[in-house]
């Protein structure tokens, strides 16, 4: 029953069967919008990715544990308390035993107060260690970045080369319409058609090829966002072979990478908490004073009216041996480690950027080129040799070559463009940060 028809059942009378018809399609209207399939663009896909990749909430996590360390790092020593007593009665002397009759406490109070500046230290290179978290977070957010947008083409260069090897084989069943046609009335033999339908397996194996290359690319996909959302109701869309030349500057590029690089900004941070951590290590070296004060009630002293007495005391570590030799060693070392390292990653992101910018522009001119040149000389030419075969002008050995042909430049081209925006990805992820959209 067509839906026109089940509606106008549906403003008839009531009946079993009227509420029958009414469930099923609701039913099934229900079932379509649950199955609708959702089509996202990358911004979409990366603004997905970032609120629920677990890889990255665990480094933020990371992150907001730095920052409650610089609480711990601030914090006060905390001031001791001491109840002691004495005079208690051990032995009988003379005859007479009050062990108690002399016991006095004293409660007493001290603090530690710390020299050299070194809970601002502490604070400091907790900050800094903070600031090196954070920019490892953001080099961790720009290479899952790299590998997000690599599986975003992956999907759209499939659906790209699945939409031509359907055009193939609507073109070609076009000609084998033809043909059966020219077998009927008797203008190709038997054999020729046998070869165009045999010749048509190709062009089904390229269509069950890319439909499951398309669903892989997608699957892996979902696995980056961590979805479960079934390859069906899951799809994305983008501009592939419409897009925009950009136009760069080598140079600029460098000053780029060096201003916005977060490996070589976590570098620089390292070295400056190498040398916070190298102060720090002078200043645990100096001696820390203790003041102390306490009270006591009814003393055995001479006076004999004294019985309420307060006293303090202050006590200075003589630091004779331990000077804290070898963490002010260790510290100083780790400065010009760190140092190295820093001058390395510079070399690096130098490096990354020449390679993706020689990789890029080496695509963009074959990218032009097929643009230009080949890919409009491939349609011509099968064009034109299936218009002459249908017609009896060429041979099928011609057509098949023509044929061949122009799928494979048309598919070099797609892969070419697959490879110009890994090319552009590339340079995104050298220069740290998005220069070619």
């Amino acid at each position: 029953m067509s839906l026109q028809r089940a509606f106008r059942f549906l403003g008839k009378k009531d009946c079993p069967a009227r509420r029958w018809l009414l469930g099923m399609v609701v039913a099934q209207c229900l079932t379509r919008g649950a199955l609708a399939q959702r089509t996202y663009t990358w911004q979409e896909i990366r603004d997905r990715f970032l609120a629920v990749n677990p890889t990255l909430l665990a480094g933020q996590i990371n992150v907001n544990e730095s920052r409650a360390q610089e609480i711990t790092a601030y914090l006060r020593p905390n001031p001791d308390f001491t109840l002691a007593t004495d005079g208690t009665q051990l032995t009988p002397s003379q005859g007479v035993w009050r062990p108690f009759a002399g016991t006095q406490f004293s409660p007493s109070v001290s603090y530690l107060h710390e020299r050299g500046h070194k809970r601002e230290l502490r604070l400091e290179s907790a900050q800094k260690g903070t600031a090196l978290a954070q920019f490892q977070q953001t080099d961790l957010e720009r290479n899952m970045i790299f590998n997000l947008h690599n599986a975003f083409v992956q999907t759209l260069q499939a659906k790209a080369v699945l939409a031509l090897a359907q055009e193939n084989l609507a073109y070609y069943d076009q000609v084998l319409s033809v043909s059966s046609d020219r077998l009927k009335a008797g203008d190709i033999a038997q054999v020729d058609f046998d070869r165009l339908e045999v010749q048509r397996i190709q062009y089904e194996t390229d269509v069950q090829t890319s439909t499951v290359t398309v669903r892989t690319a997608k699957i892996q996909l979902l696995t980056l966002l961590n979805d479960r959302t079934p390859v069906e109701q899951f799809d994305v869309n983008g501009p592939f072979e419409n897009f925009t030349e950009p136009v760069l500057l080598l140079d600029e590029l460098h000053t780029v990478a060096l201003a916005t690089r977060p490996d070589l900004q976590a570098a620089a941070q390292s070295v400056n908490k190498a040398q916070t951590d190298y102060r720090l290590a002078y200043a645990n070296g100096s001696a820390d004073t203790t003041f102390g004060m306490w009270w006591t009630h009814n003393p055995s002293f001479n006076n004999p009216y004294d019985y309420n007495t307060i006293g303090a005391n202050v006590s200075i570590p003589l630091r004779i041996f331990d000077r804290n030799q070898g963490e002010k060693a260790r510290t100083q070392l780790d400065i010009s480690r760190a140092q190295r390292l820093r001058d390395a990653n510079e070399v690096q992101v130098f490096s990354d950027v020449d390679s993706a910018y020689a990789t890029l522009t080496s695509n963009l001119e074959l990218v032009r080129r097929y643009k230009l040149n080949y890919l409009t000389r491939a349609a011509k030419v099968r064009d034109t040799i299936a218009f002459s075969y249908q017609r009896g002008g060429a041979s099928l050995l011609d057509f098949l070559n023509a044929q061949g042909d122009y799928r494979t430049v048309r598919l070099n081209y797609l892969n070419l463009v697959g490879s110009f925006m890994t090319a552009a990805n590339q340079l995104n992820l050298a220069v740290g940060r998005e220069v070619i959209p």
